[in-house]
């Protein structure tokens, strides 16, 4: 009862969000949260940086995938002590990833690419969760299951990435192609579901001046794939499948990230098969290979009522906050955009 109860919320909460941020989030009035000034101007107007709903969503993504870990893994015994500073270790290699690989493949300075930090913590998190074990075993005696660990994180990913996609359509980022220019068949799947963005600072406008124009909500779509696909790997991880959710979250993830750049309009590199979908379908094989390794006979049943109570704990709420806060501030101060801000006394409300 109580699995499925949890499923249900989470599903419940989803679809309200997705629904309010599907409506919403394309308009200009959703790219700024804030202006910070930094300078005054000779003109006595300030200079200043912004705060993007690109990087609350990019936190408020991330903050949700943690849980989502942590209540998960904590079902199976495997504390927070030790899943933490795992991911954390895992998080910090794939964030600065991002943005390597988005220079070296779009030529591009200030941005970044989920496609690209997916990759590399698909390739480094089985060993660094095999690193963890050994260490775990020798130091502290501490169990760890791999394929438990690898299916946890990857229903955390799926549901982290399909919420993150809410940041790329708040910023106008990852956009999809003109509907005008798409093949009748598409055209008739999106002419009543679909997205128009407005704002001239808002990536999709600079980029290609697509501003206005209806396009394939392809982020909506993404977000949409990947949590129904967490939340069904959830009700599987409960059933103690692990095996079966790993291939399922990593292949059913994968496989879109390579079908959705085809209806994709924003740079991806040279060529009609860009580096990020050769990268999707190495995932996969890479994954079959991963899971024929590490495959576990033995079924471990989780109990959600112990994951649920983990997150009762002052220290684990402080570690969250932080991790929230820092990136906030890391993906969502723009480097694309900037401000002039005029200061001034209200003489009214004196």
């Amino acid at each position: 009862m109580l699995d499925a109860l949890f499923i249900l919320t989470l599903l419940g909460g989803l679809a309200i969000t997705f629904h309010w941020a599907f409506k919403t989030l394309p308009g200009e009035q959703w790219q700024i949260i804030g202006c910070f000034p930094t300078r005054k101007l000779p003109n006595g107007h300030w200079q200043g940086w912004n705060i993007t709903w690109y990087g609350f969503f990019n936190a408020a993504a991330i903050l949700f995938a943690v849980l989502i870990l942590i209540i998960l893994l904590e079902s199976v015994s495997m504390r927070a002590a030790v899943s933490l500073p795992m991911f954390v270790l895992i998080l910090s290699i794939c964030l600065p990833a991002s943005q390597m690989l988005a220079l070296f493949i779009e030529k591009k300075r200030n941005t970044a690419t989920v496609g690209g930090a997916s990759f590399v913590g698909i390739l480094i998190a089985p060993w660094i969760i095999q690193l963890t074990q050994l260490a775990g075993d020798m130091m502290f005696n501490v169990n760890i299951s791999i394929m438990s660990v690898l299916s946890a994180m990857f229903i955390a990913y799926a549901f982290g990435e399909g919420v993150g996609r809410l940041a790329c359509i708040s910023f106008g980022c990852c956009y999809g192609k003109p509907l005008k220019d798409c093949s009748p068949l598409v055209r008739k799947i999106f002419q009543r579901h679909h997205f128009i963005f407005t704002g001239k600072t808002k990536k999709i406008a600079y980029a290609h001046e697509l501003d206005g124009q209806q396009v394939v909500p392809v982020q909506a779509v993404t977000a949409l794939i990947y949590s129904f696909t967490g939340l069904i790997g959830c009700h599987l991880f409960l059933q103690g499948h692990t095996t079966h959710v790993f291939v399922m979250t990593l292949t059913v993830t994968q496989i879109w990230r390579f079908l959705s750049e085809f209806l994709r309009a924003d740079y991806r590199g040279e060529g009609t098969i860009s580096v990020y979908q050769i990268m999707a379908l190495f995932s996969c094989f890479y994954g079959l290979i991963i899971a024929f390794i590490f495959h576990e006979t033995n079924i471990i049943t989780p109990d959600l009522a112990l994951g649920l109570s983990s997150l009762w704990n002052p220290v684990l709420f402080l570690f969250l906050m932080v991790l929230w806060i820092i990136t906030l501030f890391y993906t969502g101060k723009s480097k694309v955009t900037s401000a002039f801000i005029q200061i001034k006394v209200n003489e009214k409300e004196i």
